[in-house]
């Protein structure tokens, strides 16, 4: 293939003179392609696919065969870059006129103002491509120390541009990033990033907490931070995706009906995954998996408004664990079905639903990706963390009067950190008060036994999968960390273990003290989240993961991978109150199992699930009808002041024990009360730390919890069970679950009352009475 030169040679000057410049070239190139695929000369998906071609049968007369295990990623894609600019240059030279290339770099040149010799002339960051941006940026941090003073101000400037530009746009994470973001941070992150658009905020989060302790932590937290190896994949991939599987038809989801966005989305998702990556995403997406070798992956949702001050959308959109164990091909085929999930769950109702309750609804949410390795070892067949869990700056469940607040709080657990974060109905994480890390909640053995750890999650490599399996089935006495993450439980007593020869998985106890006890992660988590919270300006909540090393020490050390930093959810506390002399005939419930501290005034309504009629529930399909009919009348009562009361645990992925709403289900109400007992449920383990929590707090929902066995409790039976049931009158078609589901309305127990709920966190205590409506 000859290039016809009486059509390029003039061009070609110009291109000599710009060859310091190869970034302008690069752009020059780019407008050249356009204008090839806008006047029809080529489409871009022929262009793109003879790039290819011609690069493969390269390789071949270079005597390469598989291009992803014989050559490098960089030399494939200079390879590629050589090949498109090739081509680039002969398609335009052949079927487009010398004018129209001279119109176009003078365009460029112009627009730019890149062959000045001093940059601060006619320098427009804002205006600026990219590309330009980072020279620039390596031109200034070239100087010697002198003259690079009087760019200082430049160079922040380029960083603010190119933060905004590759990682956030909110002001309030600007205002801290700028700060600590260093041009190499910015550059590595560049470098790792596939196609354009941010990285999302599940990505900032984690990129800004590291920064944050790598300049400002003490040598013994610095030393032992880390983060995962990480890719990104730009928010804008999603449209590349959309468009090129011809899904653009979904984008107007967020303005259609509740009714619609649920009944839309099963058809959403199974278009999506029948979708596939443009080849130069595919590439790319080839290169990492090359990269990452058999490693276990997991791939995160990383939208544009995830993890930010006031709207953390936890747990709103997916994240998929790829072990990667099968043949190159399943792997990438699964890796890349992983991402196509999280892009589908972006229009799922949970999230459209919270985006419209926050008035984000108009808000252009694309979704990042953030791919990263799972971080863990090998345990014979399976791969875990040595523990993992969410840590908070700010403890808002003090179950003692000598916890600190604002020493912080940890949620615990062996494994994956997903049973620390997810509202899992049958399992307990070990709950961490920073001030005294080794002061539980509960004080009788057989107590800390039964709200013990009983499951880990995993990646089972033989399997290929995620799995949730009993720690009975996994520990065994050989394994090096069990001293530290378990005691042994016997005859109604806990005990460390001196020795694990004799060891029986069945006779020990999750309860991670010894590590609590016997290493720094306490403390060193307590100092981590106390420096975060000062440099974000915010109380913040980290995901993380953990490993011990130096096991062969008495005092064995730790290293802290952090997987996520995002401002804490907090509920505005006021000042409260709880009337001394309430007389008994006007008492709803009180309850001293209390995290939050505010108060709900004026409230008209009561859901009730009645826990008889809940547990009589036999099918799956009978739960899923009540939470729909729960979601209907919390549509219903908008505008109205209402909470919800039922048995064990609301938001739990165990429909055994409690309701499995989920948040589109419940955001218009004021308050989820929790009840448990005797033939209703275990108490609810305290929610604090789940992804459902944060959506609580986030929607000022005050959650508690009433033991119905607990002598100091009250719970006003006549009100709950024999005031009229409204049910029918807001959904006609739900006779069929009367016994199980009740409206109650206050005025129907006494006419001219309403309830006031008043939660004192200091005190411990909380009430619900009835109150006149002229008080």
């Amino acid at each position: 293939m000859t290039l016809p030169q009486s059509s390029i040679d003039p061009a070609f000057r110009i291109y000599l003179s710009l060859v310091q410049y190869p970034i302008l070239q690069k752009r020059i190139r780019a407008q050249m392609r356009y204008e090839m695929f806008k006047r029809g000369i080529i489409s871009a998906e022929d262009f793109n696919s003879q790039v290819r071609t011609l690069a493969v049968e390269s390789q071949r007369r270079e005597g390469l065969i598989d291009p992803f295990a014989e050559e490098p990623e960089d030399v494939w894609l200079a390879r590629l870059e050589y090949i498109r600019n090739y081509l680039t240059d002969f398609h335009f030279a052949n079927d487009l006129s010398f004018e129209l290339f001279e119109e176009i770099t003078r365009s460029v040149l112009e627009e730019r103002g890149a062959l000045q010799d001093e940059w601060e002339t006619n320098w427009n960051a804002e205006l600026a491509p990219q590309e330009i941006l980072v020279e620039q940026a390596i031109r200034i941090s070239r100087l010697p120390e002198e003259e690079r003073k009087a760019f200082e101000a430049s160079l922040e400037e380029i960083k603010v541009v190119l933060i905004r530009n590759m990682i956030s746009d909110q002001l309030a994470y600007i205002k801290v990033a700028k700060k600590w973001f260093t041009l190499e941070d910015l550059l590595d992150i560049r470098e790792r990033k596939i196609g354009s658009g941010k990285v999302g905020g599940k990505a900032a989060g984690m990129l800004l907490a590291k920064s944050i302790l790598s300049a400002v932590a003490d040598d013994d937290i610095r030393e032992s931070i880390r983060i995962p190896e990480s890719y990104f994949l730009g928010a804008d991939v999603m449209y590349a995706f959309m468009a090129h599987n011809n899904l653009m038809r979904w984008s107007d989801q967020k303005y259609k009906s509740e009714d619609e966005i649920r009944a839309n989305y099963p058809q959403i998702l199974e278009d999506y995954l029948r979708g596939v990556f443009p080849a130069d995403i595919r590439d790319e997406l080839q290169y990492i998996l090359h990269d990452i070798g058999n490693k276990p992956l997991i791939v995160r949702s990383s939208s544009l408004l995830e993890d930010n001050f006031g709207t953390s959308f936890a747990g709103k959109y997916e994240s998929h664990f790829c072990p990667n164990q099968g043949t190159p091909e399943e792997n990438f085929r699964e890796f890349e079905r992983a991402i196509i999930k999280v892009y589908a769950s972006a229009l799922s109702p949970d999230p459209l639903l919270y985006r419209r309750s926050k008035d984000l609804q108009d808000y252009d949410e694309r979704i990042a990706v953030l791919i990263q390795m799972v971080q863990g070892e090998q345990m014979g067949g399976y791969y875990l963390p040595h523990a993992a869990g969410v840590g908070f700056s700010q403890n808002l469940y003090r179950w003692s009067p000598q916890i600190e607040r604002d020493a912080g709080f940890v949620r615990l657990v062996w494994g994956l950190g997903t049973r620390a974060v997810d509202r899992v109905g049958d399992d307990f994480p070990r709950l961490v008060a920073l001030s005294h890390p080794l002061l539980h909640s509960h004080s009788e053995p057989q107590s800390l036994q039964r709200y013990s750890q009983k499951k880990v999650d995993l990646i089972d490599l033989k399997a290929n999968q995620f799995r949730t399996l009993p720690v009975q089935k996994v520990l065994h006495s050989r394994y090096p960390i069990l001293r530290y993450i378990a005691q042994l439980y016997y005859d109604g007593y806990l005990a460390p273990l001196r020795s694990s020869l004799k060891v029986e998985p069945e006779d020990l106890v999750i309860n991670m003290d010894e590590m609590l006890q016997r290493t720094p992660f306490a403390d060193r988590m307590r100092r981590m989240l106390g420096l975060l919270e000062k440099h974000y300006h915010a109380p913040v909540d980290m995901e993380f993961a953990v490993q011990f090393v130096n096991l062969g020490s008495r005092t064995p050390d730790v290293e802290i991978s952090i997987l996520q930093c995002r401002p804490q959810s907090l509920l505005q506390e006021t000042e409260v109150t709880i009337p001394k002399a309430l007389k008994k005939e006007n008492l709803v419930f009180t309850t001293s199992q209390v995290l939050p501290h505010g108060q709900v005034d004026e409230i008209d309504s009561v859901i009730f699930v009645t826990p008889e009629g809940y547990h009589q529930l036999q099918t799956s399909q009978e739960r899923t009808a009540l939470v729909r009919a729960i979601g209907q009348l919390n549509k219903r009562l908008m505008g109205k002041t209402f909470i919800c009361v039922g048995p064990g645990r609301w938001g739990t992925s165990t429909p055994d024990l409690g309701v499995g709403v989920g948040y589109s289900d419940i955001y218009y109400s004021s308050a989820l009360v929790e009840l448990s007992g005797k033939g209703v449920g275990l108490a609810p383990e305290p929610s604090f730390g789940t992804h459902f929590f944060q959506d609580l707090l986030e929607s000022s929902i005050y959650p508690l919890a009433i033991d119905l066995d607990d002598g100091n409790s009250y719970f006003n039976r006549q009100f709950f069970y024999e005031t009229r049931n409204r049910l029918l009158e807001y959904l006609p078609d739900a006779g069929f679950l009367t016994d199980v589901l009740r409206l109650i309305r206050v005025k129907d127990f006494r006419k001219g009352w309403h309830i006031k709920l008043v939660i004192d966190g200091e005190a411990g205590k909380a009430a619900a009475f009835l109150q006149e409506e002229t008080e």
